[in-house]
């Protein structure tokens, strides 16, 4: 089990900057591969981006690249998600996602966290 905590949502400007962060409960969080989904209002939900087990490893969707990074520290238990030059169809909310290496579909998900941008 995998218990997911997001943060660091927020209002921002467009063109602005957040970190988002995700902090997973459990010992084994370096055998998961860790995503970030986002949903607006009335669309689906999108992935973002993912990293692997170690970190070194990371792809991200077409409407992020470039602007988003995602990272992770194995020895805190945390994803993080830096967003830059933000635009107006980046508000959604943002969760995190958890799955096994092995697996096509992610097991875990947080609640998520609210981003907001004005233009």
């Amino acid at each position: 089990q995998v218990q997911l905590v997001e943060s660091g949502g927020g209002l921002v400007q467009a063109g602005g900057s957040l970190r988002l962060s995700c902090a997973a409960s459990g010992r084994t969080f370096s055998t998961y591969t860790m995503g970030w989904f986002r949903q607006a209002p009335g669309k689906e939900r999108e992935f973002v981006a993912r990293v692997n087990w170690s970190g070194g490893n990371t792809y991200y969707a077409d409407s992020v690249k470039g602007r988003f990074t995602i990272s992770r520290d194995n020895a805190k238990n945390t994803v993080d998600l830096q967003m830059n030059s933000l635009k107006p169809e980046d508000t959604a909310v943002y969760s995190c996602a958890a799955k096994k290496i092995y697996l096509e579909t992610y097991e875990y998900w947080g609640q998520g966290t609210q981003v907001t941008v004005s233009s």
